[in-house]
């Protein structure tokens, strides 16, 4: 039986996926996951435990577990667990991302260097410290621009400033996020600066794929429907195939296979993001990493005379060795919405989810919040209520499939009080 050693921030729904596939395939899966050591198995998942800010020390436990138990490929799930599964790839011999690559690919002002030193089309860009001012970098800006932490994902801390008061509003909230407790607790020097960059205009799109010595396949396309312009950068609705012709699709995807190999992605998944812009295809990311959360569900692959295969399902096969020739998504259009959190609140319930599952076309509503759980919008958040899922025959009702479903949806919320302390006798 092969065995793939699979990193991982925490065991959750994205990992349980892989456990799907790995079962499918006849694969055992290892898991390793940021958690003390001396912690005795909380999750019963038998995962080696592993720090994501001490990369040597838990990289000599994952090699000293191989001996054990030998790995035959190695994935990561999410930024600072890719990085850490391409350092662990390269000490076991194993094939995957350059340890640097991944290093550059999950750190933007490093990304961005390396896309303009290989002649990619990119607006300017700078750091500055969190206490930096306007009028500290006022001759190095031209607005509209954008600020944006170093190394979160999913538009989280994103904002656009028009003016500078913009910018000073939205150099102060972002500087407070990354100072709250539960940032700091990443222990991430990254979170001690912020990039600011020229804003790019145009629609924006999510590519799907990996690389494979260097070439990239591309399993998806996704079309971001709703404007991504601002004052915040909220993703709502991912659908594909996307409404492109087919030079433009052909320039996103050499545009990405070029920053990958700038990058140094050169075996291994890869999430990217990037807009088509008057001036150019502007990459704006290509994470060593599949697609986060639950939207890997949108995709359905078939070849070799099986049907409704997973993303992770071919991710495992990529990682060892298949070629996957043969296989492609399946020909129905699809789409996952993100459902936004419209309020700062705990979350009490939701009304309508059987309702919105009837909607035609709908796959699926999954509410991932828990009841009491505390949901922040965008841009301090950092997660969603849950996703609609929708298959359709064009990428046009799919959309509107999702949006249907949405609409039926009734979400409940207790706003926090703050409670005075009792007053001294």
């Amino acid at each position: 039986m092969s065995r793939v050693l699979l990193i991982a921030a925490t065991t959750g729904y994205q990992t349980r996926a892989f456990d799907q596939a790995a079962a499918a395939l006849g694969v055992e899966l290892v898991y390793a996951t940021d958690r003390c050591k001396g912690l005795d198995d909380p999750w019963h998942d038998a995962a080696i435990p592993v720090r994501f800010h001490e990369p040597a020390e838990s990289i000599a436990r994952l090699v000293d577990a191989a001996r054990a138990r030998p790995i035959d490929a190695v994935l990561g799930v999410g930024d600072r667990p890719a990085v850490l599964a391409a350092r662990a790839a390269a000490a076991l011999g194993l094939p995957g991302h350059s340890p640097e690559g991944a290093a550059a690919a999950t750190s933007k002002p490093l990304s961005r260097g390396r896309f303009t030193a290989a002649g990619l089309p990119m607006p300017w860009f700078f750091t500055m410290a969190l206490d930096g001012t306007f009028d500290a970098v006022a001759d190095r800006i031209a607005l509209p621009c954008v600020l944006k932490p170093l190394a979160l994902s999913g538009s989280r801390g994103v904002m656009r400033a028009d003016t500078p008061e913009a910018f000073t509003a939205a150099a102060a909230r972002l500087r407070d996020l990354l100072l709250t407790p539960e940032i700091r607790a990443l222990k991430d020097p990254a979170h001690d600066e912020i990039l600011v960059e020229g804003f790019v205009p145009g629609p924006e799109f999510a590519l799907e794929g990996v690389t494979d010595a260097g070439g990239l396949r591309v399993f998806a396309v996704f079309e971001k429907p709703d404007p991504l312009d601002g004052p915040f950068f909220e993703e709502t609705i991912y659908v594909t195939p996307a409404l492109l012709s087919r030079e433009r699709l052909a320039e996103g995807a050499a545009t990405v296979a070029h920053a990958a190999a700038a990058l140094g992605l050169v075996h291994g998944p890869v999430h990217a993001e990037f807009r088509l812009s008057p001036a150019g295809t502007f990459v704006l990311e290509v994470a060593p990493r599949p697609i986060g959360g639950l939207c890997a569900r949108a995709l359905r692959f078939a070849g070799r005379g099986e049907v409704g295969l997973s993303l992770e399902r071919l991710l495992l096969q990529h990682a060892l060795g298949d070629t996957l020739e043969g296989y492609g998504l399946e020909a129905l259009a699809s789409a996952v919405m993100m459902i936004p959190i419209p309020r700062r609140g705990h979350y009490a319930g939701v009304d309508g989810v059987e309702e919105a599952r009837l909607v035609p076309g709908v796959d699926d509503v999954v509410v991932t919040a828990k009841p009491g759980q505390l949901m922040i919008p965008l841009p301090e958040g950092g997660s969603y209520l849950g996703f609609v899922f929708a298959r359709a025959s064009t990428p046009a009702a799919a959309c509107e499939a999702v949006r249907a479903a949405h609409a039926r949806l009734r979400f409940r919320f207790e706003t926090s009080v703050a409670i005075a302390p009792p007053a001294t006798p």
